[in-house]
């Protein structure tokens, strides 16, 4: 099926799209149907989407992509301070002040590749971060964060100020709010806030997957296939990996902006390191190179992350209460250390099981099911392995 999608990308535009859109219902049985986690999952979908523009076309390792997620927040934050809560104008600020931000850090950290790269990007990154908790405090609020105040001009609004803090909005249409709407005799309600979000992150799959199969896309895979070779051609690829370093970064301050949009505060500890390991991880989990994957792994950790480190020892003790109770607690006592605060455990070991046996990722697993339900032989193929695994 997921071979299929390589060659026809009207099927797996329209299967990604209905995909995320039935979101709360395909999603609703696992615990992960309510909107604040569906808009998690979508952004920073997203994130990696962009991401792996940079990481899976050009093999360029980027340690530094939260910057652009923090400077993407701290943009919406302060249209939505300054002018309008309409989050439109919000975001066109964000990608665009994240791309500005790209442009000038990849123009110096890709004079360098390979590992030289990859530390020149944390260091860039930590330094934002550093800057924003303490040096640019009057921009970035310091270590309270960048908030919404009453006292705020919003210029396109003032004329619109009710005396309390406003939330942001769509035209009018706040994105807190519910929708409803009549379908065949029955009311069907839909979270503005995370469909706004869907839509953002298809089209962000959309652009993706035209870079992806455009002469654009082959040379970035000919950077990474063997970039010494290329140069011997006469071409040079610095602007094209330059292009590739700008475009992920957009997409990352495209998310920062969606959080903000989501709940109007920017902090500095989304610059962090951490975040930016989050995403190599959730790429290499899902798949590095490909479409879908990237999607697939952000979802995966966010899950983890939301719903396993809510389970704690009363929820054990409900699931396996069928036991006797000895057994009841021997099991709860082993199972402990990999829910609720451990999660991270259970993550690490998933992460582990996965490279070591499914080097192209989840995507690649998932090829191997479908193959053999199908009936076709699961040997090595053009598909199976992180070079070019199937979307």
């Amino acid at each position: 099926m997921l071979d299929k999608f390589k060659n026809n990308d009207n099927a797996l535009m329209v299967f990604f799209t209905i995909m995320v859109l039935a979101g709360p219902i395909i999603l609703a049985p696992f615990g992960a149907g309510y909107p604040d986690l569906l808009q998690r999952f979508a952004i920073f979908g997203l994130f990696a989407i962009g991401f792996n523009i940079l990481f899976g076309l050009t093999g360029y390792l980027s340690f530094g992509h939260a910057a652009f997620l923090g400077v993407g927040s701290y943009a919406a934050v302060w249209m939505f301070k300054l002018l309008t809560m309409n989050v439109i104008p919000a975001l066109l600020l964000a990608t665009v002040v994240s791309g500005v931000f790209a442009l000038l850090i990849g123009y110096i950290s890709l004079r360098r590749s390979g590992i030289y790269f990859s530390i020149l990007t944390l260091a860039f990154a930590q330094m934002s971060y550093n800057l924003a908790y303490s040096v640019l405090t009057p921009i970035t609020n310091g270590e309270t964060g960048l908030q919404l105040s009453l006292d705020d001009p919003r210029i396109l609004d003032a004329a619109n100020s009710s005396g309390s803090l406003p939330s942001t909005n769509l035209f009018g249409l706040s994105m807190n709010s519910t929708a409803k709407m009549e379908l065949l005799g029955m009311t069907l309600q839909f979270n503005v806030g995370f469909y706004f979000c869907a839509l953002v992150l298809i089209l962000g799959f959309y652009l993706a997957l035209r870079i992806f199969r455009s002469p654009f896309g082959l040379m970035l895979r000919a950077v990474k296939t063997n970039q010494t070779r290329m140069s011997y051609t006469g071409l040079n690829s610095r602007p094209y990996t330059l292009a590739a370093f700008v475009i992920s970064g957009m997409y990352a301050g495209v998310a920062g902006g969606l959080m903000a949009i989501t709940d109007p505060l920017a902090g500095a500890e989304r610059m962090q390191w951490t975040a930016s390991g989050e995403v190599v991880l959730m790429t290499i989990l899902g798949g590095v190179g490909t479409l879908l994957g990237p999607v697939l792994g952000a979802g995966f950790i966010k899950y983890f992350e939301n719903i396993f480190s809510k389970i704690n020892d009363n929820v054990l003790h409900a699931w396996f209460g069928f036991l006797p109770d000895g057994l009841e607690d021997a099991v709860v006592s082993v199972l402990h250390f990999f829910v609720g605060k451990g999660w991270h455990l259970t993550l690490g070991i998933v992460f582990m099981l996965v490279v070591i046996f499914l080097p192209g990722g989840l995507i690649e697993g998932a090829n191997r099911i479908l193959r053999r339900l199908s009936g076709q032989k699961t040997g090595s193929s053009a598909t199976d392995g992180p070079k070019q695994p199937a979307e």
